[in-house]
């Protein structure tokens, strides 16, 4: 099972399956594509600012090895290691650069495969019922906060005197 996160606009609503044509799945995986591909799979998913650091970072890599005068198996090795790491975090780039625009992970659902979680995550999704207001909420706007009865453990244990 792979777990993948549902991006949602930040002003869509729970149960509104409008918001549904704007989502996005990202899998929380390893990304072969960002393995073989590189900065092409950045460029292909438009994430143009990782996808032109990861492109200066390949090549000032490389210039790097070739300054240094690796051995050629060594400098092969480095590159593998590399282009392991971009795979590693390719998806992690990936949801960072969808929140930075306004599309934060609203919900993570586990799947055998895309289609599965895309599934669950948009049955989820048109389940959920925005929360409702108390019948009689406080006059000034705030809603009430509950008193706790039982006493306060740690370094303020008389946090809360009787009046």
């Amino acid at each position: 099972m792979t777990t993948y996160t549902l991006h949602l606009p930040r002003d869509a609503r729970p149960g509104d399956p409008s918001a549904l044509d704007e989502s996005e799945l990202v899998k929380d995986a390893f990304s072969w594509g960002a393995f073989f591909f590189t900065f092409l799979w950045f460029f292909f998913h438009r994430l143009w600012l990782a996808g032109f650091a990861v492109l200066i970072l390949v090549f000032a890599f490389g210039g790097i090895l070739a300054v240094l005068d690796v051995h050629p198996l060594a400098g092969t090795v480095a590159q593998l290691l590399l282009q392991s790491l971009i795979g590693l975090e390719a998806n992690s780039l990936r949801r960072w650069t969808l929140a930075r625009h306004g599309r934060p992970a609203v919900d993570a659902v586990a799947g055998a495969d895309q289609d599965e979680a895309e599934a669950k995550a948009f049955a989820r999704w048109l389940e959920a019922r925005p929360p409702s207001l108390p019948r009689n909420p406080a006059p000034s706007g705030v809603l009430p906060i509950p008193r706790r009865s039982e006493p306060v453990i740690g370094l303020f244990p008389d946090a809360e005197r009787p009046r």
